[in-house]
């Protein structure tokens, strides 16, 4: 079979699976401007894809009229209506296996490693893994499109709107956005030694709280209102303008979550603080040093990483992340603004 022109993506969550497909398209469709690309996933991910040419976005209404066996097959429809040649399956779940068979086009699924990754989370063995963006693009290199992803191409900052401005305290001074949370407990760093960390940096530099959530949203609006210079636009904004302020930040500080890769694939500096969970597993945001990551101390927490995911947390595991000293984060903020 010739290479195909139009290819389907299927990758429905998670907020930072998703983000981490971004440069990898970003790239393919830069190599090869010919290939139209269409990727079915959630509404909510629709703005991760809103500079790239020659790429579409499908919405998956996975709790709606796409729901279920007869909801997959309502969706297999609607895209084969879309011409596609081929399919590049980088979720490789449950709907994505059902859509495959209903579409009867060539697929590739991505290989996740479960195996290297069971032997890292038990110990058997401790080195980096293959990055997720690198088995992202393995699958396009099996469909006959290979990239590579060691010069990345980033969009260009967003013009702030005058909405977005009145969130920097002062111009002058470097933005630093910082999202404190996680899915998971394991993967946070303590939240009053995160408090440390904003209260001695807001000195010098205007601070951009994220988060998302009933809790979050109050606990970062205490925060807020006990330091200068630091705004929080949780629950405020829209993803499009999320992602447009963190366009123009100079570096975001993130735990092991979805507001890394976010700010990575735009081509921010992301300093992540890791607490039961490792970037060995593959997951590191894109194009990021190594020293960016501050990972737990081992010595002391010998069984990390713990679980993938962070989903498991062993008794005295708790504060794993707290490791990382709170004047290492501000030691190692300061260096990266004043390179």
């Amino acid at each position: 079979m010739p290479n195909p022109n139009h290819i389907l993506v299927f990758r429905f969550s998670a907020m930072g699976d998703v983000a981490m497909v971004v440069p990898v398209i970003r790239a393919l469709v830069s190599k090869y401007p010919e290939l139209k690309i269409t990727v079915v996933t959630r509404r909510f991910f629709v703005p991760f894809f809103r500079d790239i040419k020659n790429v579409e976005v499908y919405e998956a209404d996975l709790k709606g009229k796409h729901k279920g066996i007869f909801g997959l097959r309502k969706l297999s429809k609607e895209l084969k209506a879309l011409n596609i040649d081929a399919v590049a399956d980088i979720h490789n779940v449950l709907r994505t296996k059902i859509l495959k068979l209903f579409l009867g086009k060539k697929v590739v699924q991505v290989n996740k490693g479960r195996a290297d990754k069971k032997a890292l989370i038990s110990g058997q063995k401790f080195e980096q893994l293959k990055t997720t963006h690198q088995r992202y693009a393995d699958v396009f290199a099996e469909l006959g499109f290979p990239v590579e992803l060691t010069n990345p191409i980033f969009p260009k900052k967003v013009e702030l709107s005058s909405k977005l401005k009145q969130y920097i305290s002062n111009v002058n001074l470097p933005l630093i956005g910082i999202a404190p949370f996680a899915a998971h407990e394991g993967k946070m760093y303590p939240l009053e030694q995160m408090k440390q960390v904003i209260n001695a940096l807001s000195e010098n530099y205007n601070i951009v709280l994220f988060g998302g959530g009933k809790k979050e949203v109050e606990l970062l609006n205490r925060i807020e209102s006990e330091n200068k210079n630091t705004h929080s636009v949780a629950g405020k904004l829209s993803l499009d303008e999320e992602l447009d302020l963190i366009s123009n930040l100079d570096i975001m500080l993130s735990m092991d979550s979805g507001n890394a890769h976010m700010a990575a694939m735009l081509g921010v500096k992301v300093i992540t603080v890791w607490g039961v969970t490792h970037p060995f597993a593959g997951f590191a945001p894109f194009n990021q040093p190594h020293h960016y990551a501050l990972v737990a101390n081992r010595k002391e927490f010998p069984q990390i990483p713990t679980s993938i995911y962070g989903n498991k947390l062993p008794k005295g595991y708790e504060k794993a992340a707290g490791s990382s000293s709170v004047d290492s984060i501000i030691e190692k903020i300061t260096s990266i603004i004043s390179e």
